[in-house]
């Protein structure tokens, strides 16, 4: 392969989420390659985005239901071709299948989106109705088995459409062994379209701060993540007052970015809970705290906020969702507690206690060691990689179901496009 077109679905922003600190470490491997890069993405430029340039890779603004793309794709007639997240592969797939079809076809999820929508449908039912803000973030994490999971999953829409994609592509970089069983077992999803990797930026630390070094918590997610704003509101409501009655000079410091007003108006230092908002070094930060607080009562994939904890060395307090895919068969780095009144408690005993703090955090630095290894994951990724390009006609005979679905879908999807296309001439 010596051409890779990457289509982002916003630009990256490594310094805002783990998807861009994850997409970031997939364009310096290509371009470690020496494979020409171009990312294109629809858009809007961001602020926080990375510098592409310095990596010498060429940036695209593209349109959606626009014929310029399909002069984009017939000029630079890529090789591989990666749809960052399924929203994207519906997109421009068709056309890509349509002017590219010998280019692998490489759809990353960043997470199972479907999965999340699922726990987070979950959450609201079991929440009160009619009942104040303050009592309505009383219920803990989503706790339902994959067996409960599919059920929820087969009802949805998003469910259908995602699924739909990954069985169109070549290839799923996914991040979650649950979630690389969850479509084996119960989606039937071929094990070949699947790749679970790793591979993500976790800048170990050599020299880690000392226990006595440290003061705070510290909670760290970007706003416009569902998951980390209703970690948030579950901490404000729930947790943190029980922690505070333990610990009455405790402070919880709340980063992330793209705070909205909302998320700034809990800010109330009497009560210890500073909204910070953006971080311009999370590693640093996080270094500095005692204990990370990331109670996600839904979600997918793994929790870059998490492996960062980790790097640093700080211990973590997080729900069964929040280790899911991570530790493998090890001990979790930390606490894990599904409920308000255990997770509290977790968080003052973490805390407060010297040992089990030290043993949370030797425990985070052998989960790293096993299961983020950065070159483990890049030749294992590599090797799935020329693998299904080597096997690329053979793999897609196969997959009648993939077949099935892009001639139905891109069909009706082509035509869609193409109507607004000349629509918008038109205008």
């Amino acid at each position: 392969m010596q051409k890779v077109l990457y289509l982002g679905y916003v630009w990256p922003e490594p310094n805002s989420s783990a998807a861009g600190s994850r997409t970031m470490e997939f364009l310096r491997l290509f371009r470690q390659q020496n494979w020409q890069v171009m990312y294109a993405s629809a858009a809007s430029l961001s602020e926080h985005r990375a510098d592409l340039a310095a990596l010498d890779i060429e940036e695209k603004v593209i349109a959606i239901n626009c014929d310029s793309f399909d002069h984009l794709l017939q000029n630079y007639q890529p090789d591989l071709v990666v749809f960052d997240r399924f929203f994207t592969e519906e997109q421009f797939g068709w056309r890509v299948a349509q002017y590219c079809s010998q280019a692998l076809r490489v759809l990353d999820t960043c997470d199972l989106h479907s999965l999340r929508e699922a726990r987070q449908q979950l959450l609201k039912l079991s929440m009160p109705v009619h009942a104040k803000e303050a009592e309505r973030h009383q219920v803990g994490a989503v706790t339902a088995d994959a067996v409960a999971l599919y059920k929820c999953m087969t009802a949805s829409d998003l469910a259908q459409r995602e699924i739909a994609a990954i069985y169109r592509c070549d290839l799923s970089l996914m991040i979650s062994s649950f979630e690389v069983d969850l479509l084996r077992q119960y989606f039937s999803v071929p094990a070949y379209l699947l790749c679970d990797t790793n591979l993500m930026l976790v800048p170990v630390q050599r020299q880690l701060t000392s226990y006595e070094q440290r003061q705070h918590f510290l909670s760290i997610g970007n706003f416009r993540h569902a998951p980390n704003w209703d970690a948030v509101l579950w901490l404000k409501h729930a947790i943190w007052p029980r922690i505070r009655q333990q610990l009455p000079q405790a402070e919880l410091h709340v980063y992330g970015a793209y705070p909205p007003p909302k998320a700034m108006a809990l800010h109330q230092p009497q009560q210890g809970f500073y909204m910070k908002g953006w971080a311009d070094n999370a590693q640093e930060v996080m270094a500095q705290a005692k204990v990370c607080l990331a109670p996600l009562r839904f979600g997918a994939g793994i929790k870059g906020k998490l492996a960062d904890a980790m790097a640093t060395g700080t211990p973590s307090v997080t729900t069964q969702i929040g280790v899911e895919g991570m530790q493998g068969d090890l001990a979790w780095g930390g606490l894990v507690a599904d409920d308000r009144e255990t997770f509290a408690d977790a968080a003052v005993r973490l805390y407060q206690d010297q040992n089990l703090w030290q043993l949370s955090q030797q425990q985070g630095q052998a989960i790293l060691q096993k299961y983020f290894d950065r070159e483990l994951n890049t030749q294992s990724f590599l090797q799935a990689l020329l693998l299904a390009r080597e096997q690329q006609a053979q793999r897609r005979q196969q997959n009648f179901t993939g077949m099935m679905l892009r001639h139905h879908l891109h069909k009706s999807t082509q035509y869609m496009s193409q109507w607004i296309t000349l629509k918008n001439q038109k205008n």
